[in-house]
């Protein structure tokens, strides 16, 4: 790749930052890292090939003069400002990529992409899950003659669980609240369809650890309607340790918390009750089933990932796996190793290119 590729991140919180940091020490991105808040920014500034911009993106004309010049533009920041973004990013001309898990939003961009001019892609959906987890899926079902299921189970969880709710803050709070109160989408019986969140409870056991796993939204990205007509059941569930959806649904459903109108009072309860920590693993696991050479056959590919400290500085796990995923998707855009214009799927990515990318590698050393 050619010096340097011109990226501005929007949002300089726990991911965002980390996004910064990995793209500006691989010496082939000049970074601009832009937030709301002056405070996120400060820690970037002495990086090298890192400048910051203190950016509210809904004041006009703000949000189009940061993206002049720019080959790419990430949002790191809350779902809800992705549409706004990718709008501005289609009339600049640049290419638009972002973390989110929401269904709608994800929508939205995709039809915003009908309009990219010639070399401009529009990606959401480039993290962990969505991200990851479909590329690996995809991979695994192109293994077979015929697909009978897909099953894929993401967690970011505490190393050291010590409350009742054997859970700490590792993620977006808002991203969090969104996958456990969204309607999910699956195929069952070969149709699409709408679950229910923290439904279909099921408990598993691995590496000598008891999980349990149940509905949530977004971890699919776009599979749904890659894989319509080619398997009978696809689904997403997120992993914690037992114990943690009952309470959940006693907040979101019989509290009531969960309710639109009352998320609010929900992210406050969290943030303030709930300790954030480092100390994460991340587990992915995906099991397909279908049909080779004639024999109905299963695939499982599972992998644990730690939280590592990096040049002296605690990296979490979901912030490691998260900004790797992302970069390595820059990466391979800029290498010409994807679709060239429009909208980009996850499922688009090769799961070889992605391993042997230099940032994919995060994910390539862990499976058990």
């Amino acid at each position: 790749m050619s010096k340097y590729h011109k990226v501005l991140i929007i949002g300089a919180g726990k991911i965002g930052s980390a996004i910064v940091q990995l793209l500006a020490e691989s010496g082939f991105y000049q970074v601009t890292a832009a937030d709301k808040a002056r405070t996120f920014l400060g820690k970037l500034n002495d990086l090298d090939n890192v400048s910051t911009l203190q950016l509210d993106v809904a004041e006009s004309g703000a949000l189009s003069k940061a993206l002049k010049g720019q080959d790419a533009v990430v949002s790191a920041c809350s779902y809800d400002m992705s549409a706004t973004i990718a709008q501005a990013a289609l009339a600049e001309g640049c290419s638009y990529f972002d973390l989110t898990e929401d269904v709608a939003m994800t929508g939205a961009i995709k039809q915003i992409a009908v309009n990219a001019v010639a070399g401009q892609v529009f990606m959401p959906q480039c993290g962990l899950a969505p991200g990851f987890i479909g590329i690996l899926a995809y991979h695994l079902a192109g293994k077979f003659e015929r697909l009978e299921s897909v099953k894929m189970r993401v967690g970011a969880l505490p190393k050291y669980p010590s409350n009742r709710m054997m859970y700490n803050l590792t993620w977006s709070t808002d991203g969090l609240i969104n996958e456990y109160c969204n309607l999910c989408e699956a195929i069952e019986h070969g149709e699409r369809i709408d679950l229910i969140p923290l439904e279909g409870l099921e408990c598993f056991s691995l590496d000598g650890v008891d999980y349990e796993a149940f509905n949530t939204s977004g971890g699919l990205g776009t599979l749904c309607e890659t894989l319509q007509g080619r398997v009978e059941e696809l689904t997403y569930k997120t992993v914690r340790y037992k114990g943690h959806q009952y309470l959940m649904q006693f907040l979101m459903q019989d509290l009531q918390l969960g309710v639109a109108t009352r998320r609010p009072l929900l992210k406050q309860i969290f943030e303030t009750s709930i300790p954030i920590t480092k100390q994460d693993v991340v587990l992915v696991f995906v099991t397909v089933k279908g049909y080779r050479d004639g024999r109905l056959e299963q695939i499982t590919d599972a992998r644990k990932l730690y939280h590592q400290y990096r040049n002296g500085v605690h990296w979490s796990s979901i912030q490691l796996t998260t900004a790797s995923s992302l970069c390595a998707i820059l990466d391979l855009h800029f290498e010409k190793k994807l679709p060239g214009t429009g909208f980009v799927r996850q499922e688009d990515v090769d799961l070889v290119l992605f391993e042997a990318n230099r940032f994919g590698q995060a994910y390539s050393k862990s499976t058990i």
